[in-house]
């Protein structure tokens, strides 16, 4: 199985701060929001992971996210050059001769943060997947009709419908943008029939699992997090989790050299050598918690 992260759009919600950069490279903490959603695949155990984007701003995520080495993954990058739909970035990964038929594939929205431990421990389970797997996360009915809503089998997990913002949501549970699919989401996503507003809906690439009894759904548990950012509301509601996270527990989430590293990708000197390169003096926050890494770590295995 692949990663894939959609992390196009023109941002124009978050007008001005996305005039020259991407929604996705604004910080959350002192990490670029992408982070977030790498780290999320990665606990997955993905390592080959393609990031889509714009045209005008590929030359910045590659700047900023490099081949990915550095954190024992590897980045191939492709663009969607108008807005498309989340279903279209199968077919983008094919074209860029990064998913072929019969690969399965992860999904996950470049504007995610999950805040999960039980929940990020369990997605390396769903590499072997036969049909479709999503999330869901509960919302309250009066909030609902904002995202895509979903009703499942609670005793089974089937799930019966997802449908995009309905005016009269039927379930109080979300479907956050995180998306595990066997090796026929290519073909389901070639097929799919272009919405009303012309884009290929992700609800179209699931509906032949629906229709198959092949999609299942895994509900968030209510003592873990996941935030959107798509709005200013919710990207102060992120900043504010984030930074309290780290204030109370001295913890960060979103920190791809600690996933990588205690996924053994990276050793202690690794760690050492990428805080020393970036901030030889000790003054960066950062850099400082991955020597604080190693110190916990080295102090723990005695």
């Amino acid at each position: 199985m692949k990663g894939i992260i959609l992390a196009g759009g023109a941002g124009s919600r978050m007008w001005p701060a996305t005039k020259v950069v991407s929604k996705q490279l604004i910080p959350v903490g002192l990490q670029p929001l992408i982070y977030y959603p790498i780290c999320t695949l990665m606990l997955a155990g993905l390592r080959e992971i393609l990031v889509i984007t714009t045209p005008a701003q590929g030359p910045l995520f590659r700047a900023q996210l490099e081949d990915g080495s550095q954190w024992g993954v590897r980045f191939t990058y492709a663009e969607q050059p108008d807005p498309g739909g989340l279903g279209q970035a199968f077919t983008i990964a094919e074209d860029a001769g990064f998913l072929g038929d019969g690969e399965g594939a992860c999904l996950v929205l470049g504007d995610n943060i999950f805040d999960a431990a039980e929940f990020g421990r369990s997605l390396s389970t769903y590499q072997e997947i036969d049909g479709g797997l999503i999330f869901a996360y509960h919302v309250g009915l009066e909030r609902a009709s904002q995202f895509g809503v979903v009703e499942f089998d609670q005793e089974t997990g089937r799930v019966r419908s997802v449908v995009e913002k309905p005016e009269r949501p039927t379930s109080p549970f979300m479907v956050p943008g995180l998306y595990f699919f066997d090796g026929d989401c290519l073909e389901h996503a070639r097929r799919a029939t272009p919405s009303a507003r012309g884009e290929v809906e992700i609800t179209s690439v699931m509906q032949p699992y629906i229709e198959q009894g092949r999609l299942r759904v895994v509900p968030i548990s209510r003592s873990e997090y996941w935030l959107d950012t798509g709005t200013e509301t919710s990207i102060e509601d992120a900043w504010s989790h984030v930074g309290a996270k780290r204030r109370i527990t001295n913890l960060r989430i979103g920190v791809p050299e600690e996933v990588a590293w205690r996924s053994g990708w990276l050793t202690d000197t690794d760690l050492l050598a990428v805080a020393d390169e970036n901030d030889p003096d000790g003054q960066n926050p950062y850099a400082n918690y991955l020597r604080l890494l190693v110190q916990d770590g080295q102090t723990y295995r005695r």
